[in-house]
């Protein structure tokens, strides 16, 4: 018997490609953006408006964020293998983790636990801060950072915080996710005794998270963004490069201490 691998995605013969079961050239060509593309391509089924709106959204606000370790890496790869611009963009992308892209990630995770947990969903504000309370108090006593709380550039407020939030009640995707973060933001000062801004990239969580999107896919939602941005960066290393700067820098600022003997 012969085997057969099971996909839904794409497939194609001599004369036509097929994606998602649309032909790919007269249905799908200069007709579907790529962000609508990305998501059929995950969630198996075409986004609503909203769910679209918020999707591209989330692309958007995790394209860059400067000069992050994920850049940096792609930018030195490229200085010291410019024959390689797929293995630079891959350094770049497999800097993404638990500090960086990765708390998009750990927090839709964090925040789908905690609603499991609880079971039924509050119904008032006041009925979530009670739930965001005990989320927070329960973190602390387990020696672990709520993740998506704090940034270590915008202390003050994250700007793309309140956009989203936004967008997401303006295009009707505003679940019980973005309902428990929102309260967490509330009052997790209450119990930490300071007060730590909702950050970007866990609200884009949250988001994905009430997009109702594979929670495994989280990460991967924040590596396709990413990928756009660190492309850029890779165009500007081309035609202006610091990558041979950082190095030398490094290098010659050496604070060289042997092991005694």
């Amino acid at each position: 018997m012969t085997p057969t691998y099971r996909t839904g995605l794409g497939t194609s013969d001599a004369d036509s490609i097929t994606l998602l079961g649309h032909d790919l050239a007269s249905e799908l060509l200069g007709k579907i953006s790529f962000g609508e593309l990305a998501y059929y391509l995950i969630a198996k089924t075409r986004p609503t408006k909203g769910q679209l709106v918020m999707f591209e959204a989330v692309l958007t606000a995790l394209a860059d964020h400067g000069f992050t370790p994920t850049a940096i890496a792609a930018r030195l790869t490229y200085a010291s293998a410019p024959d390689s611009l797929q293995g630079a963009l891959a350094a770049g992308l497999l800097g993404g983790g638990s500090r960086f892209l990765g708390v998009t990630e750990n927090c839709a995770l964090f925040l789908d636990d905690e609603l499991k947990r609880i079971g039924d969903l509050p119904t008032s504000p006041a009925g979530w801060d009670d739930v965001a309370r005990e989320s927070v108090r329960r973190q602390r006593e387990a020696g672990s950072f709520v993740p998506g709380l704090g940034h270590p550039v915008h202390k003050q407020g994250d700007p793309r915080t309140p956009v989203l939030m936004q967008l997401a009640r303006d295009n009707g995707t505003f679940g019980p996710h973005l309902s428990l973060f929102e309260a967490i933001g509330r009052v997790h000062s209450e119990i930490l005794g300071k007060h730590l801004p909702l950050n970007g990239a866990g609200v884009c969580g949250a988001v994905l998270a009430d997009l109702d999107l594979p929670l495994g896919v989280m990460r991967g939602v924040a590596l396709l963004a990413r990928c756009a941005g660190i492309l850029g960066h890779l165009v500007e290393e081309q035609t202006h490069p610091i990558g041979v700067d950082i190095y030398m820098n490094v290098d010659r600022n050496i604070d060289y201490q042997p092991p005694a003997h």
